[in-house]
């Protein structure tokens, strides 16, 4: 480790004497090591949800009101304060890594305080896609994030869960603000929120999803305790949590359905013009306009649409690209299924086959566990699959979790191998993992998350399926281009609507019309669209990039590029902004002429 060091340190300075510019520094700035350290520790403080999903075990009984008026002048001072630390500093006489730390700890300030100056997080405390109601079922039900293996891991639930029922109150009094204001969600969400709400009433608290703790009570608990939780449990539930719940179902209902809007995209509030702009730069990390990322979407989806209308010949069939879709979607032979676990071992499958062609796309590979599970009920309607982290202490394996409403209807041709390889490895499971393992990056970076940059890369992931041994299967292959397709038609109807006045139904139309989804399945993605506008930008754009340095890179290096180096180098930063990334993207390539 020595020698390798002393070697570094000599190539630095023979690099300074050649090009005659000073040696840059090799030691960590503590100062600025420091002001990081505080950062992370105060940030944890503020957001402790945010903490529990670190593994940050100091938080596990806080929850806070997240959206009101004095919170976000809370975060304005704490943001402000941090920038103001970090411009102390010169940042030419720092070394390559804490370069890259300023420039991600001056990016993520400037455009946190920036998001302040919007009242659409604040106005539209939740919606039917994310929001605490639905956190609370997943921390809540013992399956997420939240510990229950000590006696002090149930206390701490009580105390945080005691919070949601003010936490309700006033985030109705702030939907009241949206609607005095104009700043309100579309109608055709509300209808979906309060449904979501009213599965959270029962009478019968031990069938109650946050039940789910004391069912499972660790057997080394003394009966004394065990009956205590328990009575506790059953208290909170009906006392606290139900209310709440009927609170939020009948409001919903009653004041704020009347008065949601009936336009589709966030161009119809005051300022919505404004904010998407903005919402665009914070997902996509870059200053591309709307009008660039919608041109970007027509063109990738005509280039995959031939690449579709190929597989569709190959397979000898000989209708329209519009009736393979529908073939695809409701031919019995693509419904096999009769159980959810045969779904699950049919994902296991799949992560077997490409265990063996991982060495060759990698060489680093992380420690952290992984499992494959079934989405829990009580949100299955209305998920997606998704991938939950892992905790850096091993406590908690990383989770990619399936939603199996019905499993005879559940298809193989919805992209079963691409979707594990985005959502699970070497996708979300691999990216998040190392970077939160990497103990040379300051803890801020650890934990960061930019959607370009990880979703960006779990959607390049997709396209190493016939690298990794997978798409022998024609019709696996056309599911992976349906979902390649899916994210350049995001581009399409999310700049569509909310800066074009594209319809909820115009949008539904066109993603019917370019792939092979079903009116139920488009019509969720479109209102996911509404509810958050600008995240479902990042996929493509991020996964864009990533292609673009692969090919500079590869034709710059010739027979010096190694895909395995490259992946390695693009995990080894963490989550960074797409303008951080290439710079230090190009300066590795530099290194291994």
């Amino acid at each position: 480790m020595k020698k390798l060091f002393s070697f570094t340190v000599l190539i630095y300075l023979l690099a300074a004497c050649t090009t005659g510019t000073k040696s840059p520094a090799i030691e960590n700035n503590r100062e600025l090591a420091a002001l990081f350290e505080n950062y992370y520790n105060e940030r944890m403080a503020i957001f402790p949800l945010e903490a529990t999903a670190n593994g940050e075990k100091g938080f596990n009984d806080r929850l806070y009101i997240d959206f009101t008026d004095g919170h976000v002048a809370r975060l304005k001072d704490f943001y402000s304060k941090n920038l103001a630390a970090l411009e102390k500093f010169d940042r030419d006489a720092l070394n390559e890594n804490d370069k890259t730390s300023y420039d991600v700890f001056e990016h993520e300030m400037n455009i946190s305080l920036e998001g302040l100056q919007y009242h659409f997080t604040t106005y539209i405390p939740f919606q039917q896609f994310w929001g605490l109601p639905l956190t609370m079922g997943q921390l809540g039900s013992g399956s997420g994030n939240q510990p229950f293996k000590i006696i002090a891991d149930y206390d701490n639930w009580v105390k945080r869960a005691s919070v949601f029922n003010a936490w309700s109150d006033s985030a109705i009094v702030y939907f009241k603000k949206g609607i005095a204001t104009g700043i309100v969600l579309p109608e055709k969400l509300v209808v979906k929120m309060i449904p979501q709400m009213e599965a959270m009433v029962t009478s019968d608290m031990t069938k109650s999803i946050f039940y789910g703790p004391v069912t499972n009570i660790p057997a080394g608990f003394s009966d004394a305790d065990k009956k205590r939780i328990t009575e506790e449990y059953k208290k909170l539930i009906a006392e606290q949590l139900v209310p709440a719940y009927q609170k939020l179902a009948v409001f919903l209902k009653n004041e704020y359905l009347p008065k949601a809007r009936k336009t589709t995209g966030i161009s119809g509030v005051p300022g919505g013009d404004a904010y998407y702009k903005y919402i665009s730069r914070l997902w996509t990390t870059t200053g591309k306009t709307p009008d660039e990322i919608y041109n970007t979407g027509l063109q990738e989806v005509k280039r995959i649409r031939d690449l579709m209308n190929s597989v569709k010949n190959s397979v000898g069939f000989t209708g329209s690209l519009d009736s393979f879709f529908v073939y695809l979607r409701t031919d019995k032979k693509f419904k096999p299924y009769t159980k959810p676990e045969e779904i699950l071992d049919a994902y296991r499958v799949i992560q077997a086959k490409i265990e063996p062609h991982l060495k060759n796309l990698f060489g680093k590979f992380p420690k952290t566990k992984f499992e494959i599970r079934q989405t829990e009920a009580f949100r299955a309607a209305s998920a997606a699959a998704e991938y939950n982290p892992g905790a850096p202490d091993g406590s908690r394996p990383g989770i990619f979790y399936i939603p199996i409403v019905d499993a005879t209807q559940f298809n193989t041709t919805s992209g079963m191998e691409n979707l594990f390889l985005h959502e699970a490895i070497p996708g979300h499971h691999y990216q998040n993992s190392l970077q939160n393992e990497d103990t040379a990056l300051p803890k801020f970076r650890r934990f960061l998350w930019y959607g370009a940059y990880g979703e960006g890369w779990a959607l390049y992931t997709e396209s190493l399926g016939k690298e990794l041994g997978l798409y022998t299967d024609p019709y696996q292959y056309m599911g992976a281009l349906g979902d390649e397709i899916h994210r350049a038609i995001r581009l399409v109807v999310d700049a569509g609507m909310h800066t074009k006045n594209m319809t909820r139904e115009e949008a539904i139309r066109y993603m019917m019309e370019n792939e092979a989804i079903s009116e139920e399945g488009a019509t969720a993605e479109i209102e996911r669209y509404m509810a958050i506008p600008g995240q479902a930008l990042s996929y493509k754009i991020g996964s864009l990039k990533i292609w673009e340095l692969r090919n500079k890179y590869a034709k710059q290096l010739g027979d010096k590029f190694s895909l395995a180096a490259f992946h390695d180098e693009f995990l080894s930063y963490g989550c960074v902004p797409l303008d951080v990334l290439e710079q230090r993207m190009d300066a590795w390539a530099e290194k291994q002429k």
